[in-house]
């Protein structure tokens, strides 16, 4: 009973096909969707306009990355605009927050913050506490994969 019931409905479908029509100016034309051969107009028929159907398509893939001078810069510019820094001319790659810079412990958990917040990461506070130096800072920076 459900072989048959197929088989009519595979014979139906292949004798009597579906058919789109579109309409370009005053020409009708008609073309057969289950059909493999191109359509043929006549000589000096306009043309018919064809849509064509996209699917949106979106690729993902890993973040291209940060690069160590780009990431030293960044520090080094946000250094350069925090206010308790002693000499801004000073700050070089090998800068010490402390010993170089003059900054305390609580200015150093600042520049850690602004840190994380230039990067759009979170620092753990074990972590937090061994960056103690520009070096360092970009170090940590280009070992997280989420850095951005």
């Amino acid at each position: 009973m459900f072989r048959a019931s197929v088989a009519r409905a595979a014979a139906v479908a292949v004798a009597a096909p579906r058919v789109a029509v579109a309409a370009v100016g005053r020409v009708a034309v008609q073309r057969t969707v289950l059909s493999s051969t191109p359509l043929r107009l006549a000589a000096g028929a306009p043309r018919p306009a064809v849509a064509v159907a996209v699917a949106p398509l979106r690729f993902y893939s890993a973040a291209a990355g940060l690069n160590k001078e780009e990431v030293e810069g960044r520090i080094v510019s946000l250094l350069q605009g925090f206010d308790k820094v002693n000499d801004a001319s000073n700050i070089k790659a090998t800068s010490h927050f402390a010993n170089d810079l003059g900054l305390d412990s609580l200015d150093t958990v600042e520049v850690v913050m602004a840190i994380e917040e230039e990067f759009s990461i979170e620092i753990p506070d074990k972590d937090a506490d061994s960056l103690h130096s520009v070096d360092k800072a970009v170090e940590y920076i280009l070992n997280q994969p989420d850095a951005h």
